[in-house]
């Protein structure tokens, strides 16, 4: 990726916290937007104008620097890699129609990068160093300068080693040009993250050493006896397999604390409301390596947008939200009385926790965290063994996937007998032989809950597809990795220098089909288009830039290839992406074409 390699270390830190003058306090280092509700209400109202509302950016100009500060979290005070001194960075509040310059000083001793996650854009200012463009050198200062050509919840990152998974990252809310669609009068953006005090670096070391390093939730002889894990004839078999049914996530609450607004759950955020508000709660998930699991005990939430891009209200009381997707819900609380937020890990390590209330100090009950799920047969990619999903409303996994166009031979990777060409070697650890579509299903930990859980075959979008062509061709890809030597990659091919990207023809219509080898989930982004999720609403599938692959699973999107360029293509789990699950695609002009 070109980046330099990414050291931190005690001189650093130092430095760092001696750059911002000593204000290492915890309040000094959060925005404005971000910190907790004040002795009085200085709540965001949807009618203040931008440049009121505190700790936000706005305008044509927008300075941002990146460098060291200290970060703490419950007391503890570990390093982290801030924008404009603080983690989350500001609040960027966009217009749509609009163009935008924002420049971007590196105060770091390495390389580092921003990019503008969602969003679209010329790829020269998409922000992924070796793609599309060097990045940012040491005391230099880049400008990104793009029209705004859309609305909605976004946010950004570094996409320089490994940057974003210790605080480079921020929200962005661009507001429409024409008048909201969604009736709300006040919002607060809520930015959910993971933090390790452990060195990055030493992350990936322990996973490479030892498969489940951090996963403290394994099956006991206690949980046998008890009845609450496994038989230990099921036992036997995943342990002939060499798999853990408790694998859920890589990195767990062992090391890890789980943020809301930069707070960790002792830290409590709160955020205000006046009983009978429509409340909009703008959700980015900016961790680097956890899915979480998100309600509001005792308030529904009427789930009006996905990745940006408004959908048909859907009224649920639990979501799993993927790293790097947006949700927008509002909700309203008409009680005078607290409400917790649970942002649950999916593995149940874990949790971010935080409060909206009407007045400031006041708490609701923080319930335990649930049972740890256990992985089935189904998530080893052995098709559909209990029956069908569980939609947020009853509804089944299955749905009508529509016709299938044309196999491209010659552009999608399968050999001549129409087998997929998946590169077999030590990096592979399976091949998935019964991969179900898994977009009826609830995320991994869910099954079971008593309550609405949102489903991706519930989202439908509220205005037909800009692009009503069928697709022309098809393609697949498949997710691939080995947990025992934690290598990534798609095609059984981790990125490389040599490696081949995925070619498409200039406003072409695609329909990709993502396969899921390996027992993890995998949120897939791709930069610089959206991608329109196949789940059963044809002509009103929602658009979508990053689509989670449940385990043993497979998702189809459609995809209209109208951004000229070279745009990355990876899994957003942040050590994923780094261990090799990343390439590119390119989008070209057929010769003679302009």
């Amino acid at each position: 990726m070109r980046s330099r390699h990414f050291s931190l270390d005690r001189r650093s830190m130092l430095r760092g916290a001696a750059a911002l003058g000593g204000a290492a306090t915890f309040g000094a280092l959060l925005p404005g937007w971000a910190r907790s509700a004040p002795a009085h209400d200085h709540a965001q109202m949807h009618s203040a104008p931008a440049a009121a509302r505190d700790g936000e950016l706005s305008g044509d100009d927008i300075r941002l620097t990146v460098g060291h500060a200290p970060l703490t979290i419950d007391g503890r005070t570990g390093h982290a890699v801030a924008i404009n001194g603080t983690v989350p960075g500001p609040l960027i509040r966009l217009k749509e129609g609009q163009t935008v310059r924002l420049h971007v000083t590196n105060a770091l001793d390495e390389d580092t990068s921003i990019h503008w996650h969602g969003l679209l854009l010329p790829f020269q200012m998409d922000g992924v160093p070796g793609v599309s463009f060097p990045g940012i050198k040491p005391g230099e200062t880049f400008v990104y300068e793009f029209p705004v050509k859309q609305a909605g919840t976004y946010w950004y990152h570094s996409h320089s080693g490994l940057q974003e998974l210790i605080g480079q990252y921020g929200p962005m809310v661009i507001e429409p040009a024409e008048p909201d669609p969604v009736a709300f009068e006040r919002e607060h953006v809520v930015v959910l993250s993971d933090y390790s005090f452990m060195h990055p670096h030493l992350l990936i070391q322990r996973l490479k050493q030892q498969a489940g390093y951090f996963n403290n939730q394994k099956q006991t002889v206690g949980g046998l006896l008890a009845g609450k894990d496994q038989p230990l004839r099921d036992r036997t078999q995943w342990a002939g397999m060499r798999m853990d049914p408790t694998d859920v996530l890589d990195v767990t609450g062992s090391t890890y604390r789980y943020l809301i607004n930069g707070h960790g759950p002792q830290d409590n955020w709160t955020g205000l409301f006046t009983p009978g508000e429509r409340v909009r709660l703008r959700f980015v998930n900016a961790a680097a390596m956890t899915l979480f699991n998100l309600r509001i005990p005792g308030l529904a939430m009427t789930v009006v947008a996905a990745d940006g891009i408004e959908v048909r209200p859907v009224e649920v009381d639990e979501l799993q939200i993927a790293n790097a997707e947006t949700y927008d819900v509002i909700v309203t609380p008409r009680e005078d009385r607290a409400y917790t937020l649970v942002a649950e890990a999916a593995d149940r390590s874990g949790m971010a926790r935080a409060t909206l209330a009407p007045r400031p100090g006041m708490t609701a009950a923080v319930p335990p965290l649930r049972a740890r799920p256990l992985l089935t047969m189904k998530d080893m990619g052995m098709g559909d063994m209990s029956g069908g999903g569980h939609g947020a409303h009853g509804g089944h996994a299955g749905h009508d996937m529509g016709a299938a166009p044309p196999m491209d031979h010659s552009m999608a990777m399968r050999d001549p007998n129409n087998a997929p060409q998946v590169a077999l070697n030590p990096g592979v650890q399976m091949i998935s032989p019964m991969p179900v579509d898994r977009v009826g299903e609830r995320g991994t930990g869910l099954e079971d809950a008593a309550h609405r859980v949102l489903v991706y075959s519930d989202l439908m979008a509220r205005a037909p597809s800009p692009d009503g062509r069928p697709p022309s061709r098809t393609m697949e890809i498949h997710l691939t990795g080995n947990m025992e030597r934690f290598m990534w990659s798609f095609d059984g091919k981790p990125f490389s220098a040599g490696r081949e990207a995925y070619p498409f023809r200039l406003n072409e219509r695609v329909r990709v089909t993502l396969v899921n080898d390996t027992m993890m989930n995998h949120p897939i982004h791709l930069h610089g288009h959206f991608m329109e999720l196949v789940n059963g609403h044809g002509a009103l599938q929602p658009r979508k830039h990053t689509i989670n692959v449940m385990p043993g699973g497979k998702v189809s999107f459609d995809l209209t290839a109208d951004a000229p360029g070279d745009w990355a293509f990876h899994c957003h789990m942040l050590l994923h992406m780094h261990a090799g699950m990343f390439n590119v695609v390119t989008v070209r002009p057929l010769e003679g074409e302009a």
